[in-house]
């Protein structure tokens, strides 16, 4: 998007290069990121910035609504509801597909969702960015341009509310195995709070402890929240020691039930330039006979699973709880950033914090996901590269 930088790093670009940076990612904690490390920043122009920013504050307009806890209330009875709810969101992801309209270039909304994405990971990677590739120091990854230091103090004031690191955790199932675990890693390093997995946590009465490295019992007064229900489910495996609905005396960075009201549960009720045709199932009064046009989505699975991308009538008139499914129409992602060889697609989330005393989120920074596949994810694009996870750049 911006010819200057793409054509400056096209021309330094190597696939040696490539392998000298992803080799930095790793030296931080002697691991390799499981998903696939894009090739390249993607070099947003200040036009698309200010439509991505226009995008992201109608979100924030239709979130910050008196009402928007009533209208949400039926995604919580549709799920999983956990006490001692606070009265927003301490974060907020929100996606836009990089499309075509009308022959124009414009974001459109694929997503959005109240629960903290990689954090502390996209701003690391744009220092290994900037130490391959010296010249990327004239942009950043910033929608408010601020500094790397006042970010991070952000962060760790959104996460930690001033309480001691010791009694602030980040909460996963089996850390350690998931695919975000550098975000993990870098979250520990650098805000200086432990990682604990769900089935490590004691109940004594209504507080949660953990052990220290030291074998002590530490009590838990905060939660910087990972943990997805839809996984959570799954794991009939694990053995908890408390229950995710009891009564704690405990506060959430990332309540969890924010996961279910900021979420496609809401997609059908925006309206505007930015915002994709979406139905409820349940209220979808008869079948498009075009549905080579839309995609079927359920409401609340992360990382695109149960996705259906080329939908059939039978598709549809299967899905038992039809409350829980979107119809959405297609859009057209527009291939943007010109590679080697072709031009490859994108999409942006807009990273956003919400402080608790604050009247309205603050977007900080952002992540990239480029895809040659018919959708952005790794089944779409297996064996390809310039796909993957990246980070966008503007202009100061």
């Amino acid at each position: 998007m911006i010819a200057k930088y793409r054509e400056l790093f096209n021309t330094q670009f190597t696939v040696e290069k490539y392998q000298d940076f992803a080799a930095d990612i790793a030296s931080d904690f002697d691991y390799m990121p499981t998903f696939r490390l894009g090739e390249t920043p993607f070099f947003i122009s200040n036009e698309l910035k200010t439509q991505l920013v226009e995008g992201c504050n109608e979100v924030i307009s239709f979130i910050q609504k008196e009402d928007f806890k009533l209208l949400t209330n039926k995604s919580l009875e549709l799920n999983h509801k956990v006490p001692n709810e606070d009265e927003h969101t301490s974060f907020l992801a929100i996606d836009f597909g990089i499309c075509e309209e009308d022959g124009k270039t414009i974001p459109k909304l694929i997503e959005v969702q109240g629960f903290p994405s990689l954090y502390n990971y996209q701003v690391n990677l744009y220092d290994k960015f900037k130490n391959h590739y010296p010249f990327l120091q004239e942009l950043t990854p910033f929608v408010n341009d601020i500094t790397a230091q006042e970010y991070h103090d952000i962060l760790e004031e959104v996460i930690c509310n001033n309480h001691p690191k010791e009694n602030v955790i980040l909460l996963e199932i089996e850390p350690e195995k998931q695919n975000t675990k550098i975000d993990f890693y870098y979250c520990k390093r650098d805000i200086g709070i432990p990682i604990v997995c769900v089935t490590e946590l004691l109940k004594r009465g209504k507080q949660l402890f953990y052990k220290n490295e030291q074998g002590q019992e530490i009590l838990v007064k905060r939660i910087y929240n990972r943990v997805i229900f839809d996984e959570l489910d799954l794991r009939t495996d694990l053995k908890l020691n408390f229950h995710f609905s009891d009564d704690l005396e405990v506060e959430w960075a990332g309540h969890p039930n924010w996961f279910f009201r900021i979420s496609k549960f809401i997609l059908p009720f925006l309206k505007g330039k930015y915002f994709i045709e979406t139905t409820l199932l349940s209220e979808l009064k008869e079948i498009p006979e075009d549905l080579e046009n839309y995609v079927l989505k359920p409401l609340f699975s992360f990382s695109g699973s149960g996705v259906i991308f080329n939908v059939k009538k039978g598709d549809i008139e299967s899905v038992f709880d039809k409350e829980l499914y979107i119809l959405q129409k297609k859009v057209k992602y527009i291939p943007i950033v010109q590679s080697p060889d072709g031009k490859v697609k994108a999409e942006v989330r807009i990273l956003c914090t919400w402080k608790k005393d604050d009247k309205t989120p603050t977007l900080l920074c952002n992540l990239v996901r480029l895809s040659r596949g018919e959708m952005i994810g790794v089944k779409f694009n297996k064996d390809k590269d310039w796909v993957g996870g990246t980070l966008g750049l503007f202009e100061r």
